[in-house]
């Protein structure tokens, strides 16, 4: 994930003097090495740019020009590194183009690669940075003979627009960057988290109420083979059946509320986390104190989070007591899970709490565990109030304005 990419304070230089210590003497080699390192890039983009737009009435114009700007990207990484070394300047690198996936087409891939504004930024960089490379080793190689006493102070001031092209030009876009990589690391889990419902739901048909089912349909087979030689074994064959389809009946119900349960859409958390209190084996005291309810994904979500935090009091705590409370807080909604079990619980623990906070982390939520050896164990999570759709929505157009 991408981290800030605000240069610190710290990153820069100390004051100049009339003294050559290492910050003048990089900055000299730097301003320097403006030149052929202008004069490459500034040949490359043109060259690139130029063939690629000549060729775009053909079919291998537009992709050229996407691998065009492929390179550009490297070489921005290049002066990147360059100015971490020499001016100091601490820049992350932007968030990487996605890899093409197996539902995009070569057309979708190349679209996204020309829209890339990082690329197209160090197009830019390279165009202007050619008259400015002149400029600075012309300065750079008189001064190192005419103007030696000051030329310190004079490096120190092309260094500083060294220095704000690269960050104004090389950086990534600051908050946006950050937020298009934390949805893409946010989607995998999502992803990933839906694959394996889907695995354990599969799992829980074919061994629960399928193979009952399987075993039902051949009952009830052999009792009409018997119906008319033995009525009263027919008889009893039907009666098992019976209570077969009343288990298969019950598996399926156990099933469908654990992809939904159908309380919590009709009558809302309170009453649908009171039926999941209502299994622990530990008393559970639930509040609920809600004016009225959140969006439906939401909901859903706090659901099975206080449904896996009261199994894990269950299978794990040791408690004899517990309590669920739940309320909101300007556009958050709230939950903290209590047990005075044995405590001790981690998020590397083998509890699943890792993936109830990569589960709310998803969705902008919040995960805080306090397990101290001993108990108590307080699980508190925050959840967005509202839909993710308008959220996601929002994302989506950032993600196409940045080719990401």
């Amino acid at each position: 994930m991408t981290a800030s990419i605000t240069a610190p304070a710290d990153d820069r230089p100390p004051p100049a003097r009339f003294a050559f210590d290492r910050h003048t003497w990089k900055e000299i080699a730097h301003l320097l090495g403006n030149l052929p390192v202008a004069l490459l890039g500034f040949v490359y983009v043109t060259v690139t740019i130029a063939t690629s737009a000549g060729l775009a009435v053909t079919v291998v114009g537009l992709p050229l020009l996407a691998l065009a700007l492929m390179g550009a990207r490297l070489l921005g990484r290049a002066e990147r590194a360059r100015a971490r070394a020499l001016l100091g300047v601490r820049i992350d690198e932007p968030s990487p183009l996605p890899g093409r996936g197996s539902d995009d087409g070569l057309i979708a891939t190349v679209w996204s690669r020309l829209k890339d504004p990082v690329a197209w930024r160090t197009v830019l960089y390279s165009v202007i940075r050619l008259p400015w490379g002149i400029v600075t080793f012309t300065v750079m190689a008189v001064g190192l003979f005419v103007l030696w006493p000051v030329l310190p102070f004079i490096a120190r001031g092309l260094s500083n627009a060294d220095r704000a092209m690269v960050r104004g030009l090389l950086s990534p876009s600051d908050e946006l960057e950050r937020r298009i990589a934390e949805l893409e690391s946010d989607r995998g889990i999502v992803v990933d988290t839906a694959a394996a419902d889907l695995r354990r739901i599969e799992r829980d048909l074919h061994d629960g109420a399928q193979a009952r089912l399987v075993a039902l349909a051949m009952g009830l087979g052999l009792a009409k083979e018997k119906l008319l030689e033995d009525p009263d074994a027919a008889a009893a064959m039907v009666d098992e059946a019976h209570g077969e389809v009343k288990l298969a009946l019950q598996e399926l119900r156990d099933l469908a509320r654990g992809i939904h349960p159908a309380v919590l859409t009709d009558r809302g958390l309170d009453a649908a986390l009171s039926a999941v209190a209502s299994r622990c084996t530990a008393p559970v005291t639930v509040t609920v104190d809600l004016d009225e309810r959140p969006a439906a994904a939401i909901e859903g979500i706090a659901y099975f989070t206080v449904s896996e935090l009261l199994q894990n009091v269950s299978k794990h705590a040791h408690a004899t007591r517990a309590s669920v409370d739940v309320w909101r807080s300007h556009d958050r909604l709230m939950l903290q899970v209590i047990d005075d079990g044995k405590g001790g619980a981690r998020l590397d623990g083998g509890t699943g709490m890792a993936g109830l906070a990569e589960r709310l982390g998803a969705v902008d939520g919040l995960f805080a565990l306090d397990s101290p050896p001993g108990g108590p164990t307080t699980v508190t999570a925050e959840l967005p109030w509202r839909a993710l759709e308008a959220r996601d929505g929002g994302a989506r157009e950032a993600r196409s304005a940045h080719g990401v």
